[in-house]
């Protein structure tokens, strides 16, 4: 990686300003002080910055889980509302966080924060099937066909035929069910379910590729993956 954006990752400093103590000779690595920007160094190498060593360890990806609010948008950006990742960008001004996978504005739940590509990609992809669940409250109660429809594979009202998902009761209440996709259409199950005549009062995921969203984050509250969930999503997404 190229030594400023390096030092910007590990530090607070922007892009500029790592550019100007590099070239003001207040950073060395490797014992050596390096006045190239453009210098490329390893994610392990040992750099000073005003003759101390950075805090913390270089991270080259980020993965936070959150519990997204109604009202909040799933965008990396919005002129209007607040954004998911307006909701953590504090923490992490130099990375370039975006919503891996959405949420409707009045939905609620997990979304996962990243700055990981390739990652998001392989999650997002229908070749990989990866399960979505999520908890859906109805505006009429769950029946034999919406269950067999869904397992078919339902076919929207535009003619698209949707893969196989599930759906079955989530508790006593006829109306609230749990629902698995392993594809992501737009309103995908809002539309699935006005196939059947039913309207989607509330809508909240679970988990992704079998990574629950922790019950202790309140609604706008993030925490970072730990590493055992890092490798369960990094192994559904091959």
């Amino acid at each position: 990686m190229r030594l400023d954006r390096y030092l910007a990752a590990r530090t607070g400093l922007t892009r500029s300003e790592s550019r100007k103590a590099i070239a003001k000779g207040r950073v060395a690595v490797e014992g050596a002080v390096c006045r190239k920007a453009d210098t490329q160094v390893p994610e392990d190498a040992a750099i000073l910055l005003d003759g101390a060593p950075l805090a913390g360890a270089y991270r080259k990806f980020v993965y936070l889980m959150l519990n997204k609010p109604a009202g909040v948008v799933s965008a990396s950006r919005d002129k209007r509302d607040t954004t998911v990742v307006d909701l953590a960008a504090t923490a992490y001004p130099r990375r370039a966080l975006f919503p891996a996978g959405r949420l409707d504005k009045t939905s609620t739940g997990f979304v996962l924060l990243t700055d990981d590509g390739a990652l998001a990609h392989d999650l997002l992809s229908p070749a990989h099937h990866v399960a979505k669940e999520y908890l859906v409250t109805l505006d009429t109660p769950l029946t034999g066909a919406m269950q067999a429809g869904f397992a078919a594979g339902v076919t929207l009202a535009d003619g698209r035929r949707l893969a196989p998902a599930e759906v079955g009761p989530a508790g006593a209440d006829p109306c609230v069910v749990r629902v698995t996709l392993r594809q992501g259409v737009y309103h995908q199950i809002k539309r699935m379910f006005g196939v059947f005549g039913a309207g989607v009062n509330a809508l909240h995921r679970l988990s992704i590729g079998g990574v629950a969203l922790d019950p202790a984050l309140a609604p706008g509250q993030w925490r970072e993956l730990t590493a055992e969930e890092l490798a369960l999503l990094q192994g559904r997404a091959r």
